[in-house]
């Protein structure tokens, strides 16, 4: 199948695109590299994907992108993506996440493909009373991010009944693993991990009681190919472990791979950000046949595993 991943040189993206091409599908990237890296695509491109240099608030780009590769399916993952930004300039977030996200639709809508939309679960459901929850409690979102990324949701379903345009929407939960960028502002695991490797205490905002669904991002891509392979699925899936596990539960799993004081330090809680996250993943558990599979444990030993070694010096030939 040809597939074009937007937002495909980033974590969960590039990922993405090397599962694909494993399973003998054709991938073009489409990406600005603001945040994705180039360095993620090099196994990729060895291997034949091509690479868009495109962003997705400009129409022309994206449409100029989608009618030179002619993908029958879209996996949508370009995104502003950080909570404290879309707080600060929220008109940047919705230019991002709404306006790239209706360019994404209208490209698909004509050429005749099918988008499978990546968006966030905790972001959207907000500090809400059912935890572990499901797709069909009301979203409350508590900052820009995850208001914007539910608008987008909405124009996918809008398309749907205005013209017919096939879309899926995946809602993850906080998602880590190799690539995730251990110096960035999302990402609680791998900026731990960071911390950890530099010797250095982490840092909490607020009470370190706060928790989340945290899955590893293999997971997160098998979950992705379970869709791609259900070409009649609708709507919203969580994506998640449905296990709720604290900021301090983190730094305790990880402190044993430390060999000085791994003890946090705290700092005042941060707008935007919410309390419990956790989701109910029995959708896509019936419909789909996907179950996380990774534990916590496991998936933090490799997280850990790949900071190191990417933060390692390179050798020098004698």
């Amino acid at each position: 199948m040809n597939i074009m991943v937007t937002g495909g040189a980033g974590f969960i993206g590039s990922n993405l695109v090397d599962a694909l091409q494993d399973h003998g599908h054709t991938v073009a990237v489409l990406d600005d590299f603001s945040t994705g890296k180039e360095e993620n695509l090099e196994a990729a491109t060895r291997k034949g994907a091509t690479v868009h240099r495109a962003d997705i608030r400009d129409p022309s780009a994206v449409a100029g992108a989608a009618g030179a590769v002619l993908p029958q399916v879209i996996f949508h993952l370009a995104a502003q993506v950080d909570v404290r930004r879309s707080v600060a300039d929220p008109r940047f977030d919705a230019r991002t996440n709404v306006e790239g996200t209706i360019n994404v639709l209208d490209a698909a809508r004509s050429i005749g493909a099918r988008v499978v939309n990546v968006s966030t679960g905790g972001a959207i459901y907000g500090d809400v009373d059912t935890i572990p929850t499901p797709e069909d409690v009301e979203p409350l979102p508590e900052a820009p991010y995850g208001q914007s990324k539910f608008c987008a949701e909405r124009y996918i379903a809008l398309y749907r009944r205005l013209f017919g345009l096939n879309g899926v929407t995946a809602r993850l939960g906080n998602v880590y693993g190799p690539r995730q960028d251990p110096l960035g502002e999302a990402g609680v695991i791998a900026i731990f991990c960071g911390v950890l490797e530099r010797h250095q205490q982490p840092m909490i905002f607020g009470s370190g009681d706060q928790t989340r669904d945290y899955v590893y991002v293999a997971d997160v891509v098998e979950s992705l190919l379970a869709l791609l392979a259900e070409p009649a699925a609708r709507g919203e899936f969580n994506i998640g472990t449905g296990r709720a596990t604290s900021v301090r539960d983190i730094i305790a799993a990880l402190a044993p791979y430390s060999d000085r004081n791994f003890e946090p330090r705290f700092a005042e809680a941060r707008d935007g950000e919410i309390e419990h996250s956790c989701l109910d993943v029995t959708r896509a558990r019936e419909e789909l046949g996907w179950t996380a599979r990774t534990a916590l444990a496991d998936g933090l030993r490799r997280t850990l595993e790949w900071t190191r070694a990417s933060s390692a010096p390179a050798a020098v030939a004698a």
